[in-house]
């Protein structure tokens, strides 16, 4: 359906090149406009979900360690029946920080995954834009 507003192709024809130009000025700079707009948008949903991630994970990670002394001291409590409170401790430790390890590659590997920094929708867009502009520009040449 053709926009009402829009000139026909016999309307453009009649108008002067520097009411062309003007026109495709204005045109261009709304798009712009509109296109960071977009931009603007998106990058601010994409904050929002990273942030309320975030909050989540802080909790999280307060509650486990909170969690994790309890069960250590259990744990080393437990060891000590059998060995030296010391090498009860190391044994706990070192079955954390192998524990920890791998968790924190885990984390590392879905955050890099999951969370691309830039606004993949405005960029799709654009393109489109371009490609737009060119097939006009080239029909109007003719």
């Amino acid at each position: 359906m053709a926009d009402p507003y829009e000139p026909s192709a016999e309307e453009l024809r009649e108008r002067s090149t520097g009411e062309l130009f003007k026109r495709l000025s204005e045109d261009t700079s709304k798009l712009v406009k509109l296109e960071l707009a977009l931009a603007q948008a998106e990058m601010t949903t994409k904050a929002k979900r990273i942030g309320a991630g975030a909050g989540f994970v802080g909790a999280g990670a307060l509650l486990g360690l909170l969690a994790a002394g309890a069960f250590t001291a259990c744990v080393i409590a437990l060891l000590d029946t059998f060995m030296a409170t010391w090498l009860a401790a190391l044994v706990v430790t070192i079955i954390y920080a192998a524990i920890g390890g791998a968790l924190a590659l885990q984390g590392k590997k879905r955050i890099e995954r999951g969370t691309p920094p830039v606004p993949e929708q405005t960029i799709e867009s654009v393109k489109e834009d371009v490609e737009w502009a060119k097939t006009r520009g080239t029909s109007a040449t003719r």
